[in-house]
């Protein structure tokens, strides 16, 4: 058949496993349910077009694994499955005439819908045998969250089989689909729309627009030549993944910042993932540095720890830490290789999947290129439905914030220095981050021993419990170093002199705890 030959023909290995994923699941669907027991859920649009298509291909190849492939090819042209359309009178004109088009075409007996979904469908599987519907989805639509490949129907819903061929595939790989195999397409794609809803909230995508000098009918390049399949739902009127400030992009997915304490204090956990860390190979600088900028921003360091590289030990460690800290940072294991488990682990802890990212598997497509190829590129999963990408000119990808966690790819202070950097110009631009008023460090020196000074020192942090007082020794010939930390200048200096009188102490050194350098 047409369209598995020129598949076989194609020399994009990417695109090449995903068709043969996606005619597997046909495939498997074939062998599971009977032709009667199968429906196919069609609107027109791309996705559902690469379906429909894949759909011929994979009973075309199911026919031959049955024995049944003696047919000319022109008989396999059809794919006569009861083909669902729910018509809308907010549908394009366009849409319309094209589905009516390609169901003449292809021969697909039309079962035309004119209710709302839940209760159309509900009639439908009254009176028809079906328990399994092919669809469309892909991950990032609105209804795709907690899908697999094959997902019963939501409860509330009449019960059926969703089959979903195409769940794992991006905008770019509907399109390189369609011009590979030279498909036909609704008229509008020609016209700048990339992702199709109805004629109140969907016009052509901005980023196609070209540009007229002499202020005519506005122009649009068609739907392929979009470069950024993160921008394909641009064109929704009702909806906005992007929002800009100077030379800063956030991506969101709708998670909302974590917000300020009432009493003014935030506090955070520093997470490392390293096997080489606790088996003494490396020494971890990453996290000291990092509570230090913390510190500098106002923000109170509650928990450091480093975790091995398991999935388990990582997602234990942010379910202990993610209730009780305003925003835990992990790093290390981030990456391709068997022991980089942070992302796996964030998703364990907060019990949903990894599931494809199409916005950040294009981010590491700009970076890595050809590399990105095969079924699926493993970095691209990240946590389904709480994942938000934190994205700055300066950095290659973006950040990775799931909920109150931020997952840095720092491995040195030097690459520290850089994230840290554009998560402060992202703070400026309602970030993940809120600035509080530095902490006003005071050291003391004193020449008394731990047992003489004890007793003084338990005194007073029970009388200033809104400091930090801290004790601790270079060395055991040393001086006592008392250490005094709070916001408030007066209190801090207060305490500094009445320590001094009570401990024979010096004050060797005041400062503001700033940004280190």
């Amino acid at each position: 058949m047409e369209i598995d030959r020129a598949m076989r023909a194609s020399n994009d290995r990417r695109l090449q496993t995903k068709y043969g994923n996606a005619t597997f699941v046909i495939q498997r669907a074939f062998a599971l349910y009977s032709f009667e027991e199968v429906a196919f859920s069609f609107n027109g649009g791309k996705d559902s077009t690469v379906l429909l298509h894949l759909l011929r291909a994979g009973y075309h190849l199911h026919k031959e694994e049955v024995h049944c492939s003696n047919e000319r090819e022109t008989d396999c042209k059809s794919c006569p499955m009861r083909t669902i359309y729910f018509e809308s009178s907010s549908a394009f004109p366009e849409i319309n005439s094209f589905t009516y088009e390609t169901a003449t075409t292809y021969n697909l007996p039309l079962e035309i819908i004119r209710s709302d979904f839940k209760s159309g469908l509900e009639a439908l599987l009254q009176k028809k045998p079906i328990k399994a519907i092919f669809l469309g989805t892909r991950i990032g639509d609105p209804n795709a969250v907690g899908q697999e490949q094959f997902s019963p129907s939501s409860k509330g819903w009449p019960p059926f089989m969703r089959v979903n061929p195409i769940l794992d595939w991006s905008y770019r790989d509907v399109w390189a689909f369609i011009l590979t195999c030279k498909i036909q397409y609704c008229s509008l794609y020609d016209q700048g729309y990339t992702s199709i809803g109805s004629i109140y909230d969907t016009v052509p995508n901005a980023l196609l627009c070209i540009s007229d000098s002499t202020g005519n009918k506005e122009k649009f390049r068609p739907a392929y030549l979009l470069s950024d399949g993160r921008r394909e739902r641009a064109g929704r009127a009702k909806k906005s993944s992007f929002s800009i400030h100077g030379g800063v992009t956030v991506l969101s997915n709708g998670v909302s910042s974590v917000a300020p304490c009432a009493s003014g204090i935030l506090t955070a956990s520093v997470i490392a993932v390293g096997d080489e860390i606790l088996c003494g190979i490396v020494e971890d600088q990453v996290g000291p540095t990092l509570c230090k900028k913390l510190h500098s921003i106002g923000w109170t360091v509650v928990h450091s720890a480093v975790v091995r590289n398991d999935v388990d030990s990582v997602a234990e460690e942010i379910e202990a830490r993610k209730h009780s800290s305003d925003m835990v940072f992990l790093f290390g294991g981030v990456g391709p290789m068997h022991s980089d488990v942070s992302v796996a682990g964030v998703a364990k802890s907060f019990g949903v999947r990894l599931a494809p990212d199409e916005e950040f598997e294009e981010y590491l497509r700009h970076l890595i290129g050809d590399q990105c190829t095969g079924d699926r590129n493993e970095m691209a999963q990240l946590p389904e439905g709480i994942t938000e990408l934190l994205h700055h000119e300066k950095l290659p990808v973006p950040l990775i914030k799931c909920q109150n966690i931020i997952i840095l790819t720092s491995t040195n202070v030097t690459e520290l220095e850089r994230e840290w950097d554009c998560l402060l110009e992202l703070t400026s631009s309602s970030g993940p981050l809120v600035p509080l008023p530095p902490s006003l460090s005071k050291q003391l020196s004193t020449p008394l021993s731990d047992i003489e000074a004890a007793p003084i020192v338990s005194k007073f942090i029970l009388e200033f419990p809104d400091l930090s007082i801290g004790c601790y020794r270079k060395s055991r010939l040393d001086p006592l170093i008392i250490n005094i930390l709070g916001k408030d200048q007066k209190r801090v200096d207060m305490v500094a002199e009445k320590l001094c009188q009570k401990l024979r102490a010096t004050e060797f050194s005041t400062l503001s705890v700033t940004d280190p350098r």
